[in-house]
């Protein structure tokens, strides 16, 4: 599977961010790519303005969705991204949603809220309760998780458990002292731990730190992104999973149970 990572800064204004968003799409899809991974919340953004995330959310049937639905039709490019979305509440959903041939075929709503380094994002935002179903892209399960979830290996070991052969994760990764060795070190080892690819993909600009990497299922950074705008792509093996697992075998080895959320287990 060709994928590619799509990295840019969230302007204030919805509609120049879906002027991008349709621009790097169509830029994938003439490049042959299956999949395409946007960044995190990439409706509106102003870091002088936090509650923008309140002002400026549309449902998924709003117009920014509307334009990127119909830029996706006709072809069978999977595109992947996150926009905030109103709930009926005083909160919105940080809402991950999948994109194929004019619809929506998958959403998830973010479980881990940053709420750490002086950040609250449960403020504005409120969890969701359920862990994402699988999406298949071209042959490949793909699993769905959004930014801080990444601190959390119970998800992704969880979504490999499940099927998932590789994981994908928009962020906005925030810039800080060692944040930047946290964002390599934390997707190096999801990948590592689950021997799976993952496909991470960062919000440049200001205030985060774009460095958008695809890791293979031994770890090994096979493509980076710098801090600035850019476009890049990578293929997925799975020989070389298949490979990983064999010499390994860290899932066969396992003693613990398939990490589920409480409800889950009360259920």
């Amino acid at each position: 599977m060709k994928v590619a990572l799509g990295q840019f800064a969230v302007e204030k204004a919805w509609q120049n961010n879906a002027i991008t968003t349709v621009s790097l799409m169509e830029q994938a899809e003439q490049a042959g790519a299956e999949l395409l991974v946007l960044p995190e919340g990439i409706l509106a953004r102003d870091i002088t303005n936090p509650k923008l995330v309140l002002t400026a959310a549309q449902p998924l049937d709003g117009p920014f969705m509307m334009q990127v639905l119909a830029a996706s039709q006709g072809n069978s490019m999977t595109t992947i991204m996150s926009i905030h979305v109103p709930n009926g509440s005083d909160k919105v959903w940080n809402t991950l949603v999948v994109v194929r041939n004019g619809e929506i075929i998958e959403q998830y709503r973010k479980l881990h809220l940053y709420d750490a380094f002086a950040m609250k994002e449960s403020d504005n935002v409120m969890a969701g309760d359920d862990v994402p179903a699988l999406v298949n892209v071209a042959g490949l399960n793909v699993g769905l998780m959004t930014c801080y979830d990444i601190r959390f290996p119970e998800l992704a070991r969880r979504l490999v458990l499940d099927g998932a052969d590789l994981l994908v994760l928009p962020a906005a990764w925030v810039k800080g002292p060692l944040k930047e060795a946290h964002w390599e070190l934390l997707v190096r080892a999801r990948a590592l731990e689950n021997t799976t690819y993952v496909v991470a993909v960062g919000e440049c600009g200001v205030r985060n730190i774009g460095n958008s990497m695809v890791v293979d299922p031994l770890g090994v950074v096979i493509v980076q992104a710098p801090e600035t705008p850019t476009l890049v792509y990578a293929d997925i093996d799975p020989k070389r999973t298949a490979y990983a697992r064999d010499v390994l075998p860290a899932l066969a080895n396992r003693r613990f149970v398939t990490p589920r959320l409480p409800h889950e287990i009360q259920g």
